[in-house]
């Protein structure tokens, strides 16, 4: 028996090249899933009884205005899991006092990424994995309340999570085939939304 109708998970749609991968890797493991606007209030996800949410990658440069429609207010109010992707993972950084700057090294293709410490978002991953990137801006300041889960070679913070709340950042694209876990990441995240 699949998790469908179990748990729902939105998309928030930061107008990413890759939004509808996250939402067809989200419905093919049979969660409860569509995209949203990145203007939704929080509110009108409490009236569709969501239990996670995933912030889109996107092409704002989250490094140079730090906007992101209302993903703001979601992070501020929200107490379900959230994962940040790309730009949303940047996003998310900035929200809570870290600093976000154009790459010394952007990352672009297939880059090996280092996990620094056991985290349920990467359980039956490997130490090491190939992941797909696409980012000109990076985290370059952890913000106090966050903790890096992983690294690669030209960029510091690939993951991380919030010490308090169930909120994650990827770097990269876990929705993309090239990432070698990026189905079991989901499936991680997913099992958060259902505790």
């Amino acid at each position: 028996m699949g998790i469908i109708g179990m748990v729902r998970i939105f998309v928030v749609d930061n107008g990413g090249q890759w939004t509808h991968r996250e939402w067809r890797t989200l419905r093919d493991l049979e969660v409860e899933t569509k995209i949203v606007p990145n203007t939704i209030r929080f509110q009108e996800l409490q009236h569709e009884d969501v239990h996670g949410l995933v912030l889109s990658g996107g092409a704002p440069r989250i490094g140079l205005d730090g906007t992101l429609g209302n993903c703001a207010e979601l992070l501020e109010k929200a107490d379900i899991p959230i994962l940040g992707i790309c730009a949303g993972h940047q996003f998310i950084a900035r929200f809570f006092g870290g600093d976000v700057a154009p790459s010394a090294i952007p990352e672009f293709g297939q880059v090996e990424v280092t996990i620094l410490e056991d985290d349920v978002i990467f359980e039956g991953v490997p130490k090491k994995s190939v992941v797909w990137e696409s980012h000109n801006d990076e985290v370059i300041r952890l913000p106090q309340e966050c903790t890096r889960v992983a690294e690669s070679e030209n960029c510091l913070v690939q993951a991380m999570r919030h010490k308090k709340k169930p909120f994650y950042g990827l770097q990269f694209h876990p929705e993309v085939e090239h990432t070698q876990y990026g189905e079991q990441i989901f499936k991680n995240f997913i099992s958060l939304c259902t505790e």
